[in-house]
This record gives structure tokens, sequence and C-alpha cells, in this order.
């Protein structure tokens, strides 16, 4: 029953971020990425609530690529950490009696990453028969060619180098491909927060806590339908309650 609701709160979700692109070219051009803008999807069905956030890498950890070193491998992992602690996020009117009851916290940074890794990988496999055609190669020449063993083999040693020289090249045709990559790449963090409320009825409002944890985040774009209707507004830092 809980994941029919859920499905149903997504699809609730989905749908309002689609009415909301239709309905502004302003947000079309700018809410696909946009520094210090963060979006919070609301949608209510009877007792359960769902609260689904998007925000952009910049927002949370200060970069939206592949991290580089270990610094920013740490950065992402305390993030994924501070986006699981939904109550120093998210506050609910008390009245309304709402718990957390499932979350989901994700990231695309290290996706990027994996995605780029995968690439090199089928490269290195085309690269691999180009190996293997050479050998092949070799070993026909080394049939007609008896007496001319060690002249042959110090043509392959010049081959050889020479098709390192094109590996270096490769590689570092690959390792500017990958910066390119980086420098391209926009990647985000998304959380769903499901909660039930016992007193639905009494649901009236959220307040974000958002900036006290991520305080690069400039403003909060929200959308949100409840039972009592269909609501709009932005959050910053010094106006912090949406109400319905």
């Amino acid at each position: 029953m809980r994941n029919t609701t859920r499905f149903t709160l997504s699809a609730i979700a989905l749908g309002m971020a689609t009415f909301a692109v239709a309905e502004s070219n302003d947000f079309t051009q700018h809410s696909a990425h946009q520094h210090g803008l963060v979006e919070w999807h609301i949608a209510q069905d009877g007792e359960e609530l769902l609260v689904e956030i998007t925000a952009p890498g910049s927002d949370i950890v200060g970069f939206e690529y592949a991290p580089q070193n270990e610094e920013q491998k740490a950065a992402i992992e305390q993030a994924l950490k501070s986006l699981a602690k939904a109550d120093t996020l998210i506050e609910l009117n008390a009245s309304a009696n709402c718990e957390l009851v499932e979350q989901s916290v994700t990231q695309t940074l290290d996706e990027s990453d994996d995605h780029s890794d995968h690439d090199d990988h089928d490269a290195h496999d085309k690269h691999d028969d180009h190996d293997n055609h050479d050998k092949h190669d070799g070993h026909d020449n080394h049939d007609n060619h008896d007496g001319h063993d060690a002249h042959d083999k110090h043509d392959g040693h010049d081959a050889h180098d020479k098709h390192g020289g094109h590996d270096a090249h490769d590689k570092h045709d690959d390792h500017s491909e990958h910066h390119q990559k980086d420098a391209e790449s926009h990647g985000e963090f998304s959380a769903q927060y499901t909660f039930h409320c016992s007193n639905p009825t009494e649901l009236q409002s959220v307040t974000s806590r958002w900036f006290d944890t991520f305080g690069q985040t400039e403003k909060i774009s929200v959308q949100a339908i409840t039972d009592k209707g269909v609501s709009a507004g932005e959050l910053t830092p010094t106006s912090r309650t949406i109400r319905f």
C-alpha cells in the first residue's frame, strides 16, 4: 500500500514539475541548472506527504563534477549524511503530527565519472583489437622471412615504439576529453522524504532549515499540492516558511 502511495505522490510531484516548466519560459531557461537555486516539490495524498528536493552540486559541496581527490569524495559522503537527516532540513507544523517513514538520497556527481570510465574501457578494448592485429601480421612476416628474424624484431621494436607514442597521444586525448566532460557536467543531489501525518487536516506549513546546513543556497523554489490546494513560492534565508 505504501509503495502505491509513494508512486502516486511521485507522479503528482512530477506533474507539478512538468506544469511549472510549461507555464514559465523563464523557469524553462534557468531551472534546469542554476547555481544557488534548490527545488522542492511537495505532494500530499491524505495522511502521506512527499517532499522531493533537487539541488545543484555547487549548493551542496561547492562543485558539480566527478570528485578529483579524496577531499572531494569525503565532501560528497558528508553531504549524503547531512541530507539523510530530514529533521534538520524540513520542519512541518507540529499539529499535523507528521513522522518520517521513508527517505532516499542520491547524487549524480560520481555517476558521471563512472560513465567516463566506461567510455575509456571501450576505447581500451578497441586498442587491444589493434594489438592483436599487429601480432598476427608479425607472425605472417616471420613465416615468409625466416632469414630476417633479427631485422623483423628490430622493426617490430620500432613499430612498438611508434605505437607507444600513439598510446601516449591517446591517453592525452582521453585525459583532455575527461576534463572537458567534467567542465560541462552539472552533477546534482536529490532527496525524497515520505512522511505519515496522523492529523493531515492540520497540515498548514513547511519551514526550511536547509539554509543552516547548506549556506551556499540563495533560494528554494517550492511547488506544492496538498489537500488544501496548489501553492507555490520561494524560500530564502530570511523567509523560510511556506503556508498552505
